[in-house]
C-alpha cells in the first residue's frame, strides 16, 4: 500500500490557499534529493542518472504543494544558475546572466510528483520545463488542480497518467510534448490501490542504451 500523504517536505500550507497560488501559472507561464523527471527527444518519460524510463500504465500523485515557477539559466549542457520559487510567490528578480548563457535567463515552471504503482512506487521525481508545450502542460495541470480544490478540497491530488502529444516543427521535426492525464482525485491521507504486478513482455527487446525499459503495469 502506498500512502500519498507521505509527500516529502513537512509543514504543508492549507489545501484552502492551493486554488489561488495554482492560478498565478494561468498568467506566468520540488523537493531536494528526488529523482529528475523529464521526457527525451523521443517522446519517452525518464527519470533519475541512469535515465530509468517510466512504466506505461504506471499513475503519479502530483504533490498539490509543490508548483514552482522562476528562472534557469543553461550553458552547454550545464545548469548556470536557477532560482526558483513557489507559486504563491511573485517571480524572482534576475541579475545579469550568467557569463555563457547561451539564451540568458528562460522562464522554467514544474511540480512534483509520486509514483503509485509498479516498480517505481513510492519514487519521488521533479519535473521542470523551458519548452513552452511543457509551461503550458504544467499550467493546464494546475490549473485543473485549482478548479478541483474550488470543487472539493477533501481530494486535492490529482493522480496521472504520463504521456505524451506531438506537432511537427518546419525546422526540427516532429517535436514532443508532456501530457498529464488525470486518471483520478485523491485524498492527501488516502491510501493508493495495491500495487499491480507488471505483465512479463511478449519478447524481450535488446536493451537500448542510457534508458531502461519495461513491462507496462498491469491493469487493475
Amino acid at each position: 500500500m502506498s500512502n500519498i500523504i507521505a509527500f516529502a517536505g513537512a509543514n504543508l500550507p492549507s489545501v484552502a490557499s492551493l486554488s489561488s497560488s495554482l492560478r498565478v501559472l494561468e498568467t506566468d507561464v520540488g523537493p531536494s534529493g528526488s529523482a529528475i523527471l523529464k521526457m527525451d527527444k523521443t517522446g519517452h518519460w525518464v527519470f533519475g542518472a541512469d535515465q530509468t524510463e517510466v512504466q506505461d500504465g504506471s499513475h503519479w500523485a502530483i504533490n498539490p504543494f509543490s508548483f514552482v515557477h522562476g528562472f534557469i539559466a543553461w550553458g552547454d549542457g550545464e545548469v548556470l544558475g536557477e532560482m526558483m520559487v513557489g507559486v504563491a510567490q511573485p517571480l524572482p528578480e534576475t541579475p545579469q546572466a550568467p557569463p555563457g548563457a547561451a539564451k540568458g535567463w528562460e522562464m522554467q515552471v514544474g511540480c512534483s510528483l509520486k509514483c503509485l504503482n509498479g516498480e517505481d512506487a513510492g519514487q519521488e521525481v521533479r519535473f521542470t520545463t523551458t519548452s513552452v508545450g511543457g509551461k503550458k502542460s504544467v499550467q493546464s495541470l494546475a490549473a485543473a488542480i485549482a478548479s478541483q480544490v474550488d470543487a472539493d478540497q477533501t481530494k486535492p491530488v490529482a493522480v496521472v497518467e504520463l504521456l505524451n502529444d506531438h506537432y511537427q516543427h518546419k525546422s526540427y521535426g516532429k517535436i514532443f510534448t508532456p501530457v498529464f492525464k488525470i486518471a483520478k482525485w485523491m485524498g492527501l491521507s488516502e491510501e493508493a490501490a495495491p500495487e499491480a504486478t507488471a505483465t512479463p513482455p511478449a519478447a524481450v527487446e535488446a536493451p537500448k542504451p542510457a534508458r531502461r525499459r519495461r513491462a507496462p503495469v498491469a491493469a487493475a
